[in-house]
């Protein structure tokens, strides 16, 4: 079996990432809605309405409870072929644990996958689709469940300490499950996508008493990298944003502590806002030397971020 390099393994997490986010067709011109007054701009051009919109995926994928469907059945195929995942726990709360699909090869790098679902659902078994790819070509593939903002009454920063914590324990229990501490990447998806942004900027050392560069390399799918516009959306009904969560979760705020390489995806077909914010995420990484790659995907639109 060929050895599995870095570029390898940020490939492949970058295919399942444009692999998550299905093609999509523009809707038919009639359907569009019929022209409206534009209100007083709340972030760079856009009024409330536009920004609403540009952070609610359902009104640029009207399929999506389809979509979002299908993440389940594909699992439950992909389960059926190479088998169910070994569950192992991260912390002491019954949601705090990941589905380890392995795979056969000694010390295997592990690419650590964080879901989407716009912080207030998803679980790690509906996320099983990309994991034959990953065991076939060599490598673990580890689904992190954690917290729901709704179930943390609004707060980011329970969710951001849970998805840390697990990665933390995938690098120190690497022995138990055959893993290579050397080679652990992260991954993740639309607001799985922010919270590998987080992961992204994490003071390992600091915080964990790790190596500074425990993860070796992040791709992050159509994310969120600055917490502002978000705040400033029809999202804040639910997320109870702070100035203190807003600066302490904003990856793009923190460029300084990151120290592997970046991939970022997006969809031809995202919102707006979410194809901006990697772009300038790439931009600020680029601007402070940081090692990056921004890509947009084949005609694609985030699902369930």
């Amino acid at each position: 079996m060929p050895h599995l390099t870095r570029r390898t393994l940020l490939a492949s997490a970058a295919i399942l990432a444009g692999d998550a986010a299905l093609a999509q067709g523009t809707p038919p011109a009639s359907s569009a809605p019929p022209a409206r007054a534009k209100g007083p701009a709340v972030w760079l051009d856009l009024d409330q309405k536009e920004l609403d919109d540009a952070y609610d995926q359902s009104v640029y994928a009207p399929n999506l409870r389809q979509i979002t469907g299908r993440y389940a059945t594909n699992s439950e195929a992909v389960r059926a072929r190479i088998g169910a995942p070994k569950r192992l726990a991260y912390g002491a709360t019954p949601i705090e644990g990941l589905d380890l699909y392995a795979s056969k090869t000694v010390n295997a790098p592990v690419q650590v996958f964080i879901h989407g679902g716009a912080w207030r659902g998803g679980l790690a078994k509906d996320y099983a689709t990309p994991a034959e790819m990953f065991v076939e070509a060599g490598a673990h593939f580890a689904v992190l469940d954690f917290n729901n903002v709704i179930e943390t009454q609004g707060d980011l920063t329970p969710m951001a300490r849970q998805v840390r914590s697990a990665v933390a324990w995938v690098y120190k229990n690497w022995a138990s499950f055959g893993g290579d501490p050397n080679r652990v990447y992260v991954s993740g998806h639309s607001s799985g996508g922010h919270l590998a942004g987080v992961v992204l900027t994490t003071d390992w050392s600091k915080d964990f008493g790790l190596p500074r560069d425990t993860v070796k390399g992040v791709v992050c799918a159509g994310g969120r990298f600055d917490l502002k516009p978000v705040r400033l959306s029809k999202r804040g009904e639910y997320v109870k944003f702070t100035d203190e969560m807003e600066q302490a979760l904003s990856a793009q705020r923190h460029v300084d502590q990151i120290n592997c390489p970046v991939t970022l995806v997006y969809g031809t077909l995202e919102t707006p806002e979410f194809q901006r914010q990697s772009r300038d995420f790439a931009a600020a990484l680029k601007a402070t030397g940081k090692p990056v790659k921004d890509q947009g995907c084949r005609p694609c639109a985030n699902r369930d971020s």
